[in-house]
């Protein structure tokens, strides 16, 4: 799968990328026809800790889905987006699977 990664207004470590590509990668053996993700990673300017924000679009055949979480951390953000994702690949995957 293809997984680009978007940070706004900021710059983006190597280890990062590497821990959001990892993550999506093990989305697919949840829905293997997935296209590509596109991970947008921003910086919200608000006094709250929960800054951090990720924002997950995933292109399936046919569909795309849209999953935005907001965490202390970008790992936990990504975690829970990639938690998200994993619940609404299975549902597109029985969906398919029952009207074969």
């Amino acid at each position: 799968m293809k997984v680009n990664v978007h940070a706004v207004n900021f710059a983006v470590d190597g280890k990062l990328v590497g821990y959001v590509q990892e993550r999506m990668d093990k989305l697919e053996k949840y829905y293997d026809k997935v296209v590509s993700a596109d991970v947008y990673l921003k910086v919200e300017k608000t006094s709250d800790k929960e800054n951090k924000v990720a924002e997950v679009k995933m292109n399936v055949p046919g569909d795309d889905f849209m999953v935005k979480k907001q965490c202390k951390t970008f790992e936990e953000a990504i975690e829970l987006s990639a938690e998200s994702l994993e619940r609404l690949l299975v549902k597109r995957k029985e969906k398919i699977r029952t009207h074969i």
